[in-house]
């Protein structure tokens, strides 16, 4: 991953750029050039190191949320620390959570792209819907890919830098747009999501602090995240088409796009084929999940988000990667032996090889930030700081989602946030009269507003994979720049319609 973007280069007789265009071309130009993402998070684990040890120094404590203990922060410079980090360095790596879903996923995919099943797929879909549905289409089904957890990284981010691609557009302004809807749409679905379940337990038991029978259901804030659904697709749509692909111009690089040919007889055959393994496996999927005792349902955990489709996700989306592109590349004769599966596979592998690099740098940083105690100390003294500012209601829900965006920017995990924050916010702000229903939808909001700028998210460095396929000197400034304008959208609209949504008096979900 290298840190210099490419020159832009303006198109003969176009207009001059705006301040605000100018401005993102300063963040690209700033964020380019800092260090190498890999060098970036040596240099912050070595910065959350020497914290650690002045914070132990200072004798820095907190009361535990939850438990009343009092935490204090652990000192990674001393003999202690050594020992962890040397004892844990490879832990720390492999059971990183995002690594092994993303290769594994990918190498099923691999297998559909390299069988040109998705080459196929983008060539049909340009063939049939004009530029702009495409855009609408996109960031919807990111805001929508929450269901399936982490799917829309993996699948709707590639494929919408191909189709903008393949329609003679930036195909990054595509990779921007499913990069939106999935990330920076994070709290809008309007079907049920493992976040919802997990961040509704964690709510609840905030909540039993003050009133021990209190019950919040995972479809608690249903009818605004459905809602959100509208704002976040069509406030995607317009920045897209707006300021994304204006900015970034004509595509000049050097990836070739699908071809605008027409399907041959094989390729529509191998279509045919690959739709209906599709077809086929997804009435498995339904034979598996129908019955109460079905094959995919777990009977120690009944619940549709905890069964073994949900929970072992990262397989399925693997055989519907394999499956589909075996069955395209037989039908339409672009894999022959098994070598040509393994061929495709190894070439991803290859692709992969800078992700896992600096993979293994953010996974050292996290757990180095976790085991010093600073995220605990960072959301108990931010929580007291919003509780003595001693605000309004509509002040001190709008104080939520900015910290919550604050945070967002050096803690990503939506849960691990929730679990230190809402032990704070929920009952201080139950005791203020605001149901913990509404404080937990002023959570979700502001987690959505930094997710697709901060370089410290787990996904950022495979969102900038995607992007240097088409431009190899993209960089984290790259990155920022073109997604800002969504994050300033985001900040500035969202937590007002949730003000509105609080004012209005109507109901965040049922009951």
């Amino acid at each position: 991953m290298t840190d210099t973007a490419p020159e832009r280069i303006e198109p003969a007789g176009a207009a001059p750029r705006g301040w605000f265009q100018r401005s993102l071309d300063g963040v690209e130009r700033v964020g380019n050039a800092l260090p190498h993402p890999a060098t970036l998070f040596l240099m912050l684990s070595a910065v959350v190191v020497l914290l650690s040890a002045l914070c132990a120094w200072l004798a820095v404590t907190v009361p535990h949320p939850l438990s009343g203990e009092t935490v204090a922060v652990v000192n990674l410079l001393s003999a202690e620390g050594l020992r962890r980090l040397a004892l844990n360095v490879v832990p720390n790596f492999v059971q990183f959570a995002p690594l092994g879903p993303v290769v594994v996923s990918l190498l099923g995919l691999s297998v559909a792209e390299r069988s040109g099943l998705l080459g196929a797929v983008v060539r049909a879909v340009v063939a049939a819907a004009p530029a702009r549905v495409l855009t609408v289409v996109l960031v919807f089904c990111g805001a929508m890919s929450h269901t399936v957890g982490d799917v829309g990284y993996v699948l709707l981010l590639p494929l919408g830098a191909a189709l903008f691609h393949s329609l003679g557009r930036h195909p990054l302004a595509g990779l921007a747009a499913a990069y939106y809807g999935v990330s920076g749409g994070f709290a809008a679905n309007m079907l049920l999501s493992p976040t919802d379940v997990v961040l509704a337990g964690l709510t609840q038991e905030s909540a039993r602090l003050i009133d021990p029978a209190y019950v919040v259901s995972p479809m608690a804030n249903y009818y605004f995240l459905s809602a959100s659904v509208l704002f976040v697709t069509l406030s995607g749509t317009v920045i897209t088409e707006r300021v994304i692909v204006p900015r970034l111009g004509p595509y000049r690089g050097a990836a070739v796009a699908a071809s605008f040919e027409p399907l041959s007889a094989a390729e529509r055959s191998g279509l045919r084929w690959a739709f209906g393994v599709i077809a086929l496996l997804g009435v498995l999927l339904v034979l598996g999940l129908a019955p109460a005792d079905g094959v995919l349902r777990d009977p120690a955990r009944p619940a549709l988000v905890d069964s073994v489709l949900i929970r072992g996700l990262v397989f399925f989306l693997f055989g519907f990667g394999l499956l589909p592109g075996l069955a395209y590349g037989w039908r339409a004769g672009t894999i022959r032996r098994d070598r040509d599966i393994y061929k495709g596979m190894e070439q991803n592998v290859e692709v992969l090889a800078s992700y896992i690099v600096v993979i293994f740098f953010i996974a050292q940083f996290v757990n180095l930030f976790n085991w010093t105690n600073l995220g605990v100390v960072l959301a108990v003294q931010g929580a007291a700081t919003l509780k003595a500012l001693s605000l309004g209601p509509v002040a001190l829900l709008l104080a939520l989602v900015l910290l919550t965006a604050l945070i967002d920017l050096v803690l990503g995990s939506a849960s691990a946030k929730w679990a230190m924050l809402g032990p704070i916010l929920i009952p201080m702000l139950m005791l203020l009269g605001s149901p913990p229903e509404l404080t937990q939808a002023a959570y979700r909001v502001g987690d959505s507003i930094t997710n697709i700028i901060t370089p410290l998210a787990s996904n950022f460095p495979l969102v900038l994979l995607f992007a240097q396929r088409y431009e190899p000197q993209a960089g984290i400034g790259t990155l920022t720049a073109t997604m800002l304008p969504y994050s300033l959208v985001n900040l500035l609209v969202w937590p007002l319609l949730l003000v509105g949504w609080m004012l209005l008096g109507w109901p965040l979900g049922p009951g």
